[in-house]
């Protein structure tokens, strides 16, 4: 056999650098139109059993749409060939699902569809790899003031149809760290048929509050501050996916006391209250249908067993509850309806570090048994709700991806 000369031995090397150059800017390319279109956090790696992104969806309000904005582009960009792709979505700096393409022999790069990803909260190793990667964009230390809108309403007195609180109340939120989030709220009361402390422009949520990813899909959020219905305190949330990612099971505990402000002044009881919750979670991927159950106990110390149905739509969750709860009227027995909406603008990135104003996700819970003392909670964060403690659920966000 003839011996390769210099030439060709300088030609096939060059070959292979060009080669290997293109996987890299292909990569590189993909990662800085992620940033023009506004992701942050954005990083990639390669190595020989695949490639990854991983970004932050802040541009688009609903993370099934960014998702699906991202992964077009990744797929028009070209796959990488022989290998599979993965793409880690993070919240915060935080990891929480990600998208794998696995190539199979019939595969062309040039045909794959959103339907050929598969959602899981299964990071594999990829995380691993890639988090020391360096970030493009990050979302560290940048502000959004995000105002949300507050509507409350009562029927218990004869005198009138309905006692309404409307309140808009804006927000200033930064990430200080990795899953770090320092939030400061304002309450500025438009209507108030509840009374003189609901009258007064006064602090709303102030927390801090720090999010971490433990092993086997299982998150954790601690938080600490003032929370709504005149609590503040401690909160601790934890929720593990099973191996069937449509069950999890969801405990949570809080120690708070009931504090309010007055003319600024911030006045607490000095009674702390444990509170607790323990349940499991079941979702049904044909109709985007959370059914929900957990044991409870609640702020005047009485037990209850709560049970919830939503259904999650793309800018809406729409449910009903039904309670039993010691002491409370009605033999214990009540029930209701809640629904949360996404508010326009959809699409918001920001520029650079100037703040970026938003609207919050509008939300309303309606009691059915009218019942005022007993089976009350508290929410320890301003964007804590059922809309978007579904935003990265895999079987929403496949959804997201076949249908629009």
């Amino acid at each position: 056999m003839k011996k390769l000369g210099i030439t060709h031995r300088a030609i096939i090397l060059f070959i292979c650098l060009i080669t290997l150059s293109g996987y890299s800017q292909s990569g590189d390319s993909v990662a800085k139109v992620l940033v023009d279109m506004g992701f942050e956090n954005v990083s990639w790696i390669e190595d020989d059993e695949e490639r990854v992104f991983v970004f932050e969806n802040t541009p688009y309000r609903l993370n099934g749409v960014g998702v699906g904005k991202a992964i077009d582009l990744i797929q028009e960009s070209g796959l990488p060939i022989n290998k599979s792709c993965r793409v880690i979505v993070l919240e915060n700096n935080v990891p929480q699902i990600s998208l794998n393409y696995q190539p199979v022999v019939a595969d062309s790069t040039m045909n794959v569809l959103r339907q050929d990803w598969n959602v899981t909260y299964d990071l594999g190793n990829s995380w691993k790899k890639v988090q020391k990667a360096k970030k493009e964009n990050s979302s560290l230390y940048k502000v959004d003031i995000v105002v949300y809108p507050e509507l409350h309403f009562r029927n218990y007195k004869l005198s009138r149809i309905y006692d309404v609180v409307f309140n808009l109340s804006p927000s200033i939120e930064i990430s200080l760290w990795p899953g770090m989030k320092l939030a400061g709220q304002i309450v500025f009361p438009i209507v108030n048929d509840y009374g003189s402390k609901y009258e007064q422009i006064r602090p709303g949520f102030v927390t801090l509050s720090q999010t971490v990813r433990l092993p086997k899909c299982t998150f954790l959020t601690a938080t600490m501050g003032t929370f709504n219905n005149f609590r503040g305190g401690f909160d601790v949330e934890i929720k593990h996916y099973l191996k069937d990612e449509r069950f999890s099971i969801q405990a949570h505990l809080g120690y708070t006391r009931a504090g309010e402000y007055d003319n600024w002044a911030y006045y607490h009881d000095k009674k702390w209250t444990l509170t607790a919750s323990l349940g499991a979670n079941f979702y049904w991927p044909e109709y985007n249908t959370q059914f929900k159950i957990r044991g409870e106990r609640y702020i005047r110390e009485e037990y209850g067993v709560t049970g919830e149905m939503f259904r999650h739509f793309r800018h809406t969750s729409i449910g009903f509850y039904l309670s039993l709860v010691e002491h409370a009227g009605n033999n214990g027995l009540n029930g209701g309806f809640v629904f949360q909406i996404a508010i326009p603008p959809y699409k918001q990135k920001r520029k650079g570090y100037f703040p970026r104003v938003m609207m919050g996700d509008f939300g309303l819970k309606y009691n059915a048994g009218n019942e005022e003392v007993y089976g009350k909670k508290y929410r320890s964060r301003a964007d804590k709700n059922d809309l978007r403690d579904n935003d990265y659920n895999p079987y929403f966000i496949k959804s997201e991806l076949l249908n629009f």
